[in-house]
């Protein structure tokens, strides 16, 4: 096999274009005609494609080396004969993926002119120019409406083949009468695009189908009713993105899309075959391009739960949105701040365990009517108890915490009280025959909520036992689903760490939490004198469809007597 150097092929009118995504590597294998670099001037962008097929051997190129014609790109060890290729304008993605279409365009567009001078009023047809090689190109976006005032050469349309797109401009100025074309269309040289009712004295201007820019991240230029500059003069000074406008899907075929990603023909592929909405996607390339890792990325941070797509996120249950105002119809967006301008700071990621959790409480919170009641349990004697209990199980390697009682406790009162140990599914209420038990575990990664399950069939030595298990994984982070699911009703306890109160965030589809906090010797008045008293607060989280005020402080008062008497737990 011998070695082919592989140069930059005629890209135009293109000089000194800037490589901004390398595409191969030593190594790889290459098809002819395989796109090898993406290079971007001020107004457009475009794949190098490769002039034979073989392995890559060497690159000749780095990230921001500025080529032109002739430029050596690599050397390939060939595997056969050169292919004739063209570099090819990178194409505006579109909101929706179409079928591919076989076409190859040219970066030198052809000029149509048109030699006549439309008289004052007169009715003339704007037809598509020749477009270089273009063949049946779908229309992806329209810019005008019947009504609008149009300039010659500004854009109306937007056409795409499978690896490059372009506006067409229009041959004259004045007022569309009749719109010829919709999103979806196919169209080629000569095809309508619509009538215009001629200004006075309008001269056919020669127009030029302009390959569309990849937007940049500068700021947006005002728009005309259309949603196009004047002009169609879409691309500000030094290459600036287009006007504002809806973002929608990736994939939603019928909707205009004005505000487009930034991204190469590759990538919009690989995007359209995951479904992945490009618009939001934030780009980590030069000028925010998407590269194929921002793509996994977000397919990735979507199917943990972490993020949603607009789409999803339109249909789900009102208040399930995440933060920043998103599914809350007239709230400001969320504040945008730059930090740094007041002193240094340091970013981190959350953690996986933080964005996850983080979605479910967000949810939890907007959607659960929470109302918390607090109390204080007398646990004087049940502490005694409990010390008395280790010093006399010392031998057997089991430590029995204020938790476990808790846990006992609690099973009690929601047998006594049984629409706390319920889920609400939809008009229905479903009363649970077992009691699991969820326990907050605080890990380095995050809170995580194992559960005890049928707490009610086990002992205090026993639950105390899983529960030192449990936490053990939880810390290493070796927690399987089945050891996190199925809680009928969840504690948190903040005893090992401080506090007086707090309002626990209910654990969806559970409709109560209990928040304890740390013991503390008061003085207690019992009829005669005051007694120091060792006190347990107590915080109550519940839902109020489903509970009311007066059980949910009849259940707490009876957790408080169970605690303060562990023997009434017998009755």
């Amino acid at each position: 096999m011998a070695l082919v150097e592989v140069k930059v092929p005629d890209i135009g009118d293109f000089k000194d274009v800037e490589i901004i995504e390398l595409l191969v590597k030593p190594g790889d294998t290459v098809k002819a005609e395989q796109s090898l670099v993406t290079v971007e001037s001020d107004k457009a962008s475009m794949e190098i494609p490769s002039s034979h097929a073989g392995v890559v051997k060497e690159l000749k190129v780095k990230l921001g080396d500025k080529i032109n014609e002739g430029t050596l790109l690599l050397v390939i060890e060939a595997a056969g004969a050169a292919s004739p290729v063209r570099a090819e304008p990178v194409e505006a993605p579109r909101a929706a993926a179409s079928a591919p279409i076989a076409a190859s365009t040219s970066t030198s567009s052809a000029r149509t002119e048109s030699s006549a001078t439309a008289s004052s009023g007169a009715v003339v047809d704007v037809v598509i120019p020749d477009i270089g090689d273009f063949d049946e190109v779908a229309v992806i976006e329209v810019f005008i409406k019947p009504g609008d005032t149009i300039k010659a050469e500004q854009s109306l349309i937007t056409v795409e083949s499978d690896k490059a797109s372009m506006e067409i401009p229009s041959s004259h100025a004045g007022v569309v009468k009749d719109l010829k074309v919709k999103v979806g269309d196919k169209v080629k040289k000569g095809s309508l695009i619509a009538t215009v009712q001629a200004a006075a004295g309008a001269a056919a201007a020669p127009v030029r189908a302009e390959p569309v820019e990849a937007p940049a991240q500068a700021a947006s230029t005002p728009s005309t009713s259309s949603g196009r500059t004047e002009g169609g003069a879409a691309r500000a000074e030094g290459g600036a993105g287009r006007a504002e406008g809806v973002t929608l899907p990736a994939h939603e075929p019928s909707v205009l899309q004005t505000n487009l990603p930034h991204a190469s023909p590759s990538i919009r592929k690989f995007a359209r075959e995951l479904g992945v909405p490009l618009d939001e996607v934030k780009g980590s390339g030069p000028k925010g391009r998407i590269t194929q890792d921002d793509v996994q990325a977000f397919v990735k941070t979507v199917l943990s739960g972490a993020q949603q797509t607009k789409a999803q996120a339109a249909k789900a249950p009102a208040g399930g949105a995440a933060s920043g105002g998103a599914g809350f119809p007239g709230l400001l967006p969320w504040p945008q701040v730059d930090f740094t301008k007041f002193g240094p700071v340091e970013r981190r990621d959350l953690s996986r365990i933080k964005k996850i959790s983080g979605a479910n409480l967000h949810r939890n919170w907007v959607m659960i009517p929470h109302v918390t009641n607090h109390d204080d349990a007398d646990i004087t004697d049940l502490e005694a108890f409990r010390v008395q209990l280790n010093k006399e199980n010392e031998k057997s390697g089991v430590k029995v915490t204020m938790l476990a009682f808790l846990i006992k406790a609690c099973v009690a009162a929601l047998k006594k009280f049984p629409e706390f140990n319920a889920s609400l599914d939809g008009e229905q209420l479903v009363l649970k025959q077992y009691v699991h038990i969820g326990f907050a575990a605080d890990t380095p990664n995050g809170l995580m909520v194992p559960v005890i399950r049928d707490a009610d069939k086990k002992g205090i030595l026993q639950i105390s036992k899983e529960m030192s298990e449990l936490a053990g994984k939880a810390r290493e982070g070796k927690l399987g689903p089945a050891e996190m699911t199925g809680g009928c009703f969840s504690i948190s306890s903040l005893g090992g760490i401080g506090g007086t109160y707090f309002t626990p965030i209910i654990n969806a589809p559970e409709v109560a939490i209990l928040g304890v906090c740390k013991s503390a010797t008061r003085p207690v008045w019992d009829g005669k004198a005051f007694q120091p008293r060792l006190m347990l607060p107590l915080s109550l989280s519940w839902d109020h469809r489903v509970i009311d005020g007066a059980s949910a402080a009849r259940f707490n008062t009876y957790l408080a007597q169970i605690l303060g008497d562990f023997r009434r737990i017998l009755l």
